[in-house]
């Protein structure tokens, strides 16, 4: 009887090495899965970041240029690119944090462009910078119109200004679109937005306006 249940106990010890065996294989086969599901998920994600971080970069720069920054002070000097480089050789985890940081860095910088706004008109929108110079040079002969009429009354100076004027917008709409070419050059290669209509518009409003109401005044005098 000890003899037939020596075979029997051997086996039994087996196959409970054999389940033991087979459960730690298990087990690591798992842990490799996990391992190899976050390391995608890392992957992906810093993939995200880095988009993210390029077109938040790309803005900024583009942004900084146009407000007079150097090309140079805008380009990661090479001790900076060394440094970044080694941060980046733990892995995707590693990388993923690293986006992070730059992303909050990038945003902590736009929220620093957008509180302190440019005073110089070339960073401002093209109407609002334009109508710097069409808005004074549409202004200049109807004021001289309402000078004239206020000093000399409804007679001949005024109807002589009035005739005069008439030409005037056009003349002050060339020499806008000549001036916003001259004071705002592009930085890019596209030519600079005169906003020719809004100009045209500029300069046509005062003059009819004013030339309308010396003209009322006048028959009502």
């Amino acid at each position: 009887m000890a003899d037939a249940a020596a075979p029997a106990d051997a086996a039994l010890d087996a196959w409970q090495d054999y389940l033991a065996a087979a459960r730690k294989l298990d087990g690591v086969r798992r842990s490799a899965a996990a391992a190899a599901g976050e390391q995608a998920r890392s992957v992906q994600a810093a993939r995200e970041e880095l988009a993210e971080v390029r077109t938040g970069l790309a803005a900024q720069q583009t942004r900084l240029r146009e407000r007079g920054v150097p090309q140079i002070s805008l380009v990661p000097s090479p001790p900076e690119l060394t440094e970044e480089t080694r941060s980046m050789t733990g892995g995707p985890a590693a990388v993923l944090t690293g986006l992070r940081t730059a992303r909050e860095r990038v945003d902590a910088a736009e929220g620093l462009l957008v509180t302190r706004r440019p005073l110089r008109p070339a960073g401002w929108a093209a109407r609002s910078r334009n109508l710097l110079v069409y808005g004074p040079l549409a202004l200049v002969v109807p004021l001289i119109q309402v000078v004239v009429y206020v000093a000399t009354g409804a007679g001949a100076a005024t109807v002589a200004a009035l005739i005069c004027g008439l030409p005037m917008p056009a003349v002050a709409f060339v020499a806008g679109w000549i001036g916003v070419g001259r004071l705002f050059r592009s930085t890019g290669a596209g030519r600079v937005d005169r906003t020719s209509r809004f100009g045209a518009l500029v300069c046509l409003v005062p003059a009819v306006l004013v030339t309308a109401g010396l003209l009322l005044a006048m028959l009502a005098g």
